[in-house]
């Protein structure tokens, strides 16, 4: 058992499958930036993290459909509580809400002493724990990861494509004419985001240290393949 089990209860870790399982639900395959610039009704709609609340919206939704209503034998302050846990979590998926936090869970975590049961920190502890699991693709075997990466580039490239056409100019990692950057913008993605999370989990637990040595292993790829020029796509 990792530290993990000992700090989350069975409803919290339910609560987080649910959420990793609907944290993208009704994807639109654009961004919270693009939505906001296109002034899509979903911005009209949500000020903040866009896609994050509709995807937790859409999962009580769902929830609450028939023939899903899994939590159906909860209390009603059980239920609250999964509810609470589930939209913290699904709005965690948003990067920029990741990146605000980033520093704050590092410094608990290299403290060594932090007491996770306190709300707040295990809140925080969620949050970071969410996307860890959104963005571990990075951490899977080359092939597979470089497969997930096309995917993910493709989608990206069809957002920048639209852009384009709407006379807006789009992130150089959605701009297909560009896509000779891609690998060190790959890597560049890995050191602010990816290796940070991986690094301090590992710090709460070493049975996470193979999630952390997958994205170091993939990143020596990417710098390969921006070292001899080389585009995937």
């Amino acid at each position: 058992e990792s530290k993990l089990c000992h700090i989350l209860g069975e409803l919290e870790t339910l609560s987080l499958l649910i959420a990793c399982l609907c944290h993208d639900l009704d994807h639109r395959g654009t961004n919270n930036s693009f939505l906001k610039k296109s002034n899509s009704p979903l911005a009209q709609l949500y000020s903040t993290s866009i896609m994050e609340h509709h995807h937790f919206d859409q999962c009580i939704l769902l929830l609450n459909s028939e023939g899903n209503q899994i939590l159906s034998h909860l209390s009603t302050e059980e239920y609250m509580n999964v509810v609470n846990v589930l939209e913290d979590a699904i709005l965690a998926t948003d990067l920029t809400v990741y990146y605000k936090r980033q520093f704050t869970f590092a410094q608990l975590v290299k403290k060594g002493n932090c007491n996770w049961k306190k709300e707040d920190n295990k809140e925080l502890l969620r949050a970071m724990l969410m996307t860890a699991c959104d963005i571990a693709a990075i951490t899977k075997p080359w092939e597979i990861q470089k497969k997930i990466a096309e995917l993910v580039v493709n989608e990206f490239f069809e957002q920048g494509d639209i852009q384009k056409q709407l006379k807006l100019e789009p992130l150089d990692m959605m701009n297909r004419d560009k896509k000779d950057k891609l690998p060190l913008m790959q890597v560049a993605f890995i050191d602010s985001i990816c290796l940070p999370v991986y690094e301090a989990f590992t710090l709460i637990s070493d049975k996470l240290r193979p999630l952390l040595e997958g994205v170091k292993e993939n990143r020596a790829q990417w710098i390969k393949l921006a070292e001899e020029k080389i585009t995937l796509f």
